[in-house]
């Protein structure tokens, strides 16, 4: 991929609340999917404590049979699996499955505005920047949002307009500094934010008092 093409691409992300949705413009949408799919083929599943792994099992039985059922669901709806999606049996007992690739989606899908806590994205084709931020705001989540970019103005614009509570410019949507607030908006998010300075004011009593001497 070329600076040019590089500059091109616009993707919204997600963090905790796991809405599995990567935004690219069409003139590199077909790279981009195939270069998904060869780092996704990549990928180490395994055992979370093991130094190798870079994806860990399901919490449990339970977590695992949603995310296969998601798999089901977003087919049904049109959706395009591309890789992934299988159980593993590992040396190690556990609920694995390899991470999902889909395309053909869209928006309204159950897999693109529902909370899934699964290792499944679905690539979503925009015209250009603006339709692709308009995509990433339709949700009713919003915990965290990031842009690919060469652009300066794009990224610029991107944090002031993305409805989310923690906006990442060409970094991981997940991570975030102990030191700062964290949270999201809309359905993302409850209550103050417990970090950084907002930490204090949060936990804090305010008395107003008036003296004459």
């Amino acid at each position: 991929m070329n600076n040019r093409q590089a500059r091109r691409l616009r993707w919204q992300g997600a963090c905790s609340h796991r809405k599995p949705r990567l935004i690219v413009t069409r003139a590199i949408h077909d790279q981009f999917v195939d270069a998904m799919q060869q780092a996704m083929s990549k990928l180490v599943v395994g055992h979370a404590l093991a130094p190798s792994s870079q994806i860990g099992p399901a919490v449990d039985a339970r977590q695992l049979a949603q995310n296969q059922r998601y798999l089901e669901v977003a087919k049904e709806a049109g959706a395009q699996l591309v890789c992934g999606g299988e159980k593993l049996e590992l040396a190690t007992p556990g609920y694995y499955m390899k991470p999902a690739l889909f395309i053909g989606g869209d928006n309204a899908m159950r897999l693109n505005c529902e909370e899934v806590f699964g290792p499944l994205t679905c690539v979503l084709a925009a015209d250009d920047y603006e339709h692709a931020l308009a995509l990433a705001n339709d949700t009713e989540f919003g915990l965290t949002a990031g842009i690919i970019t060469q652009s300066l103005s794009c990224a610029n614009h991107f944090k002031r307009h993305a409805n989310a509570g923690c906006v990442m410019v060409n970094l991981p949507t997940s991570g975030t500094d102990y030191h700062v607030p964290f949270g999201g908006r809309k359905n993302s998010s409850f209550g103050s934010r417990e970090q950084g300075q907002y930490a204090a004011e949060f936990y804090t009593q305010v008395k107003t008092t008036y003296l004459k001497y």
